[in-house]
């Protein structure tokens, strides 16, 4: 089956690389209009060039838009921008976060923390908000928030950054209940994924963690991609509130919990 987005306009946050960027392929190449959206004009420049070499046929169109995910006010500005751009905003993906520290709990300082949440939880329904004043609220439209298998288990190191994303879970729930029949709302949890953000979780191990999980091997951003545009398609429509959890297995084994 082909998934399709034929005349849908799609907003990316933290689209200038890693997940976000193959998410914004994926539904470019899929017939979608895209807008990327990040903190640094020089890296969505170059993303956006590089979609649109390797959209193909069928595709969508492409723009950017420079914008902190911590910010309302950018938000609302991003989002206004998408509007006036392609004419509507049809799919929000929340995927832009921030992990400023990585250590015990008990040691975090407060501005971290502050920030952690701002941009991971706070800001994310900030982004639902802006889209839901642009024109969901009317028209309908799909959210899909980056969420992670670190919000589902505990681990060290990142345990506030995945306390953050187990806000993102239960943000997911409650938007669906309150925001359908006229907006799905669903969740990705990946696992360990091969990206920049997570280089420091799985460059050092990557051999090791691969043999412990089921599929033998880490994520790579496709695999995301390939879950977003499914939940995103009318191929899920009558899927809503949901966590679609995807790590190569890594829940089902003892200590598996890598995000």
């Amino acid at each position: 089956m082909e998934l399709r987005l034929d005349g849908k306009t799609a907003l990316v946050t933290g689209a200038s690389r890693g997940i976000g960027r193959a998410i914004a392929l994926a539904f470019c190449a899929a017939g979608a209009s895209v807008m990327l959206s990040s903190r640094k004009a020089e890296a969505l420049a170059e993303a956006a060039s590089e979609i649109d070499a390797a959209k193909g046929d069928r595709a969508g169109q492409v723009a950017w838009w420079v914008a902190n995910a911590g910010e309302p006010d950018q938000a609302d500005a991003c989002v206004k921008a998408t509007a006036d751009r392609f004419g509507s905003i049809d799919i929000l993906v929340n995927n832009a976060a921030t992990n400023p520290y990585f250590g015990p709990m008990m040691e975090i300082d407060t501005g971290r923390a502050d920030k952690t949440v701002r941009v991971n939880q706070t800001g994310y329904l900030e982004w639902v908000q802006a889209a839901w004043r642009a024109g969901m609220s009317e028209r309908g439209g799909v959210v899909l928030n980056l969420a992670s298998i670190g919000g589902l288990s505990v681990e060290s190191g990142i345990g506030w950054y995945n306390v953050t994303k187990a806000a993102v879970i239960h943000l997911t729930s409650q938007l669906a209940g309150e925001l359908g029949p006229k907006v799905r709302v669903n969740a990705l949890a990946p696992g360990l994924v091969k990206t920049e953000f997570a280089r420091a979780l799985w460059e050092p191990g990557e051999a090791a963690i691969s043999r412990r999980l089921p599929l033998a091997r880490l994520g790579e951003v496709d695999d995301i991609a390939a879950a977003a545009l499914f939940l995103c398609s009318d191929a899920a429509s009558w899927i809503t509130g949901e966590t679609l959890v995807i790590d190569g297995g890594a829940l089902c084994i003892p200590g598996g919990g890598l995000s």
